[in-house]
């Protein structure tokens, strides 16, 4: 009776009875299950990280868009005034002290003049206010430059810069002195003042500027409707 009652109480498996349970992750699973299930993203969400970006993204167009301008503008500036000081520098050495040269008859010449004044020989008198006026001219340019996202405005401004440089070059080292030098203008037409590229640049780059500004659009791009 006694053998009886010790085979019953003994395990029947007694290799299992002292094995190791496996240990168990909050939740109830085990470290397989648990290794299986991806962890939580503490990163945020994506709509949010798609808004950064988005901003980020539109600010960075935003400065290349403006740096493109930039660069349009001062290579504006830089055609016109190279155009002009090499049109004075072969009107100086060919044409000035020679007869005029007739390029469509009587009604358009090339003639070499001395002009003190203003564009289109205006204002004689005042040579250096005028001088004073073109220099601020610039600097006003260069300053707006920093806000320009305007095609069109860098164009027109552009054409106002290499014009107004053009004219102050000569304002500077032409004679009869520094800040009183005249300008060299050759372009002759038939009833119309004599002028230069400079002048032509100048006028064409204000005519461009009334034309944007009647249309509403200003240097930064925006775009003002009545």
């Amino acid at each position: 009776m006694a053998e009886a009652e010790r085979i019953i109480s003994t395990p029947e498996n007694p290799e299992t009875s002292g094995a190791e349970q496996p240990p168990q992750v909050p939740g109830g699973r085990s470290p397989e299950a648990a290794a299986d299930q991806p962890a939580e993203s503490t990163e945020p969400t994506s709509s949010a990280a798609g808004t950064e970006r988005t901003g980020a993204g539109a600010a960075g167009d935003a400065t290349g868009r403006g740096r493109r301008r930039i660069a349009v503008l001062f290579a504006v500036a830089v055609l016109a005034y190279v155009l002009d000081l090499v049109s004075k520098m072969i009107v100086v050495a060919r044409l000035e002290h020679h007869a005029s040269v007739e390029v469509l008859g009587e009604w358009l010449q090339f003639e070499a003049v001395r002009n003190p004044g203003a564009a289109f020989g205006m204002g004689e008198a005042f040579t250096v206010i005028f001088t004073l006026i073109a220099a601020t001219v610039i600097v006003v340019i260069i300053r707006l430059a920093r806000k320009l996202y305007s095609l069109p405005w860098a164009v027109a401004l552009g054409l106002l810069l290499g014009g107004a440089l053009g004219n102050l070059t000569d304002r500077i080292f032409r004679s009869p002195g520094v800040f009183k030098g005249a300008v060299v203008d050759f372009i002759a037409p038939k009833h119309f003042a004599v002028f230069n590229l400079a002048d032509s640049a100048i006028v064409c780059g204000g005519i461009l500027i009334v034309l944007l500004s009647f249309r509403g659009l200003d240097p930064d791009g925006t775009v003002h409707k009545d």
